[in-house]
């Protein structure tokens, strides 16, 4: 079985981790960080907006079961592309509409989806498609943390897939 990764961000990691890994060909899902600056971010400088890394999450998915561009037509569905910097309660750089791309097929991909999407908003959607050299996995404790922490799923509100 060939498996492939997808690294997006769309807002806090911990709703995004949790909706995808709900997706039926999904294998496994880790919070963490891409596409900034500095090397070994962590929670308490990305928040503080000094590394330019995005909230993502790395998804591992069966291609034969899912393909990416069902991922990407999930990702426009689960937030507000057109949202700078915030999604919902949550506001800061680290909150960017992102897909991170790991290789060329990829962006490609998220390039036409990107474009086809934009037809959909009458607002200009601000999510940016970046290449991912690197995928800092986050602390331990942000790792399925709607599962560790089930009261926090009522404010996160988990959307349903279509």
């Amino acid at each position: 079985m060939k498996l492939e990764k997808a690294i997006l961000g769309a807002g806090c990691f911990w709703h995004v981790e949790e909706f995808y890994s709900n997706l039926k060909g999904i294998l496994s899902t880790r919070v963490g960080y891409a596409c900034g600056k500095t090397k070994n971010p962590n929670y308490k400088k990305v928040c503080a907006g000094d590394t330019g890394h995005i909230e993502v999450v790395e998804v591992t998915y069966d291609p034969k079961i899912i393909k990416y561009d069902q991922l990407l037509k999930q990702f426009w569905h689960i937030h507000d592309p057109t949202s700078l910097d915030k999604q919902g309660p949550d506001y800061g750089s680290q909150y960017k509409s992102a897909i991170c791309v790991t290789n060329q097929i990829q962006n490609e991909i998220a390039s036409k989806s990107l474009k086809e999407i934009q037809k959909k908003f009458k607002k200009e959607i601000v999510t940016i498609i970046c290449k991912c050299k690197i995928f800092y996995v986050a602390e331990e404790y942000h790792q399925k943390y709607l599962k560790k922490n089930p009261g926090y799923i009522k404010t996160c509100k988990i959307p349903t897939a279509i």
